[in-house]
Formats: structure tokens, sequence, C-alpha cells
């Protein structure tokens, strides 16, 4: 979420982001709501203080006068009961709305309705030529015994199950990408995959996307679609220490989505499941601009050399307003090529959001002057499987159908061909 006081204080500001990122809401009904509260709470201001100078007069007053007094707090005592109520439920109200207004995006970001405004800003690598017919990575599996069709019986749509040398290879891939991120200084973590209400609210999946989200049945929890819900959650409360920061966490987590919406979308194959495993990079830092910009650039770089080392082709793009989501203040998307479809498909998205998020989930630390300061919070994949198996198989096929591992990997997998699984 945003400042109040700064909303108070740029209307015009926070208009304009509204319609750039395309958010339903109504800057005018918020800030009339926010008069109403301050009102509210001048009244009770006004109750309190003349109940306190009945208070100090009923012992002074003549016998006959008291009587009036007493009545006249009493009567201020019920008001003031109203007013708290009234001020309850305008105050939800309006974190209800507060929760809604999106950050304004930095100036260099793309203006569009959605990704087709989206700007290509790098290409890295050639997509392959290959010197016979090329399968497409279900074909693989099928023809090499990788993966068990008899799991969406069990498990119902939109599941996998992987076989033989392709199941060490995912799991290979996850500690690869967990080692590369220790190397460049980030903490390991472990995490749960649920976590309550309060954690979603704070990275801004609740409310807007309450939809992508599963409950737990009999619970206050909820299954994550990504570790950044529990790492953005783990500070909440506290005051860091500005010798702390930046904060560097690499989390794995599994992940859950209901894919709410996507009904007809990416049936077929290891493109879009409703379980998949994630290693997320995510950086808490102070509140700058500078510190920011570098923890992005960081970000980027890991999952630029993460997908050099896989030895894929891959381009960048700097995501429009519209596409960006409300809490962004920038966001590239990075995509590679699938050979069997032609185009680049995303598999990383590198997110800034300033002060947005830390405001919801209360992320603050003590500055060099001794100011409390709400942090800033930065995300990005650094892996997820099973979607980056699909570039892996189709990039890297042979004629035999057998499927070359990445020079990087072959430590991780003991081999540097996938075999078939008999």
């Amino acid at each position: 979420m945003v400042d109040l006081k700064r909303i108070r204080q740029e209307p015009d500001t926070f208009r304009q982001a509204i319609r750039l990122k395309g958010v339903a809401l109504d800057l005018d009904a918020l800030l009339e709501l926010d008069r109403e509260v301050q009102g509210l709470k001048q009244r009770l201001q006004e109750i309190q203080t003349e109940r306190n100078r009945i208070a100090k007069e009923v012992p002074k007053a003549p016998p006959e006068e008291r009587p009036h007094l007493v009545a006249r707090g009493k009567a201020l005592a019920e008001e003031a009961k109203g007013v708290e109520e009234l001020l309850r439920q305008k105050e939800a109200l309006l974190w209800e709305l507060l929760l809604q207004v999106p950050l304004p995006p930095w100036p260099g970001a793309p203006v569009g309705p959605d990704d087709s405004a989206n700007v290509e800003i790098k290409r890295v690598g050639t997509p392959p030529e290959f010197p016979f017919p090329p399968l497409d990575h279900v074909a693989l599996m099928e023809k090499n015994g990788w993966w068990e069709p008899r799991v969406s019986r069990v498990s119902g749509s939109r599941t996998y199950a992987l076989r033989g040398d392709l199941a060490l290879y995912e799991m290979a891939l996850l500690r690869f990408a967990m080692d590369f991120m220790v190397g460049r200084g980030f903490i390991p973590l472990t995490l749960p995959a649920y976590a309550r209400e309060a954690a979603f609210v704070g990275t801004g999946h609740f409310p807007a996307a309450r939809d992508q989200v599963w409950p737990i049945a009999g619970t206050d929890l909820y299954l994550t679609g990504t570790a950044e819900v529990v790492l953005n959650a783990l500070h909440s409360g506290e005051i860091l220490k500005v010798e702390e920061l930046p904060k560097r966490y690499a989390g794995y987590a599994p992940a859950f989505r209901s894919e709410a919406g996507s009904a007809g979308k990416d049936v077929r194959g290891l493109m879009r499941v409703h379980q998949f495993h994630k290693v997320e990079q995510y950086v808490l830092t102070e509140a700058s601009l500078e510190a920011s910009d570098r923890a992005f650039q960081e970000l980027l770089e890991n999952a630029e050399a993460i997908l050099g080392l896989l030895e894929l082709p891959y381009r960048l793009l700097e995501v429009s307003t519209g596409d960006m989501g409300p809490g962004k203040w920038r966001q590239v998307d990075l995509e590679v090529w699938v050979p069997s479809e032609g185009r680049y498909r995303e598999t990383h998205s590198c997110s800034a959001l300033l002060d947005w998020q830390a405001r919801r989930a209360d992320l603050r630390y003590r500055d060099a002057e001794g100011r409390v300061r709400h942090a800033y919070t930065l995300n990005n994949t650094a892996l997820a499987t099973p979607r980056i198996l699909v570039m892996l198989l189709e990039n890297h096929q042979l004629e035999d159908g057998r499927v070359r591992v990445p020079e990087a990997l072959v430590p991780y997998v003991g081999k540097e061909v996938l075999e078939p699984c008999g």
C-alpha cells in the first residue's frame, strides 16, 4: 500500500497510476472516506475534551447544577460509543480501499493496457536449428518414458509426475539453483508452502488475486504460490538495524496455484500446472531508489547467469504499466525460447516494489539518523520447475530423442545425457 499522506498531497499522481495500471478504484471516494474518518476522529477528541472538562467541574459545581453536568457526561459517553463504532467501520472500509491503491510506476515503464505493450530490451543466445524434425517436450517425455500419465486419474488435471532421469533432473535443477544463490551471498531457506492471510495481504496477493490461492479447509491457512509470501512476512513487526540491510534470501518451497481463469490455456504438458517447485530470490533493502536499483540489477543478473549456465536462449522484456500489477515500481520479465511454439515464454519476473509491500507487511528499519522507516522489497525467480524443463528438453534434444545435459548441471545429474526410462 502507499502512504495515505502522499495520496492526500498528490491525488493527481495516484489518479494517473490508477489509469495507467487499469485498477478499478474511485480515488475521490477514498479521499471522501478519509475526510469522514478524520472528521470522526476530531469529533471523538472534542467529546473527550468536553468530558474531561465536565469531570473537573462536577466536584466544584453547586449541588443544583451537578445532575445536569452528570447527565451531559453520560450523553457524551453514549455519543462517543456511537462515534467509535462508526469510526471502526469507516476505518475498515478505508483500509480495504487503501489496499487497492497502485504504486505509481517508474518513468521508464512502457505505457499500455496489457502485455501487448511490453518492450523487448535485450536478446541473448540464438534459437537452435535442428538437422532433424524436433519433438516437443511431451513427445520427448513419452518417447523416453519420463512421465507417468496415470497421475491425472489420481490427482486430476494440470498435474504431473516425472520418471527416471527426468525426475532426478528436476531435483538436480533445484539444488543447482540454490547452490548458485548461496554462491551469490544469499541465505538459503526451505519454507512452508502455506501461510496465514496476513502474509498474502502483505505481498499484495490479497485481495486482488485471492481467486488464484487455495484455502486449507478447517484452518486459517492458504497454500502459497511462491516462497515470496513467507519471505516477505519473516520480519513483519520488527525494527531492523540499517546495518542489517540488505537482507538477501533464497527461499525454496513447493508452490500451488489454482490457475483460475486459465481454462484451455497450456493444458498440454508441463507449462501450466497446479503444483510446482521454485527457488525464489528476495531482497529487503533500505528506502532509497539507489539501493533498490542496485538490488534490482543484482536479481536480474542472477537470473540471466542461471539461464546462461543452462545454455538457453532468452530475452528480457520491460513490462508495461498495465501488465506489471498494482504494487510494482518496475518489472522486467525473462522469457526463454520454446522451439515447438516458435516463441519465447516467461520463466522469471524481476520486480521492484519500493515500500508498497513493506507498508502492508510492517517491514521497518531504523536509519542512520535514528528514524524508523519502511524498507523496500524486491523479488525474482531463481528457477522454477517444471516449466524450465519444457525449454531444457526442447532446446537440448538430440536426434535419437535423448536430451543433452548442460555442462553446469552434469555434476548434479551425474551424466551428460538423459537416458530413456524402461
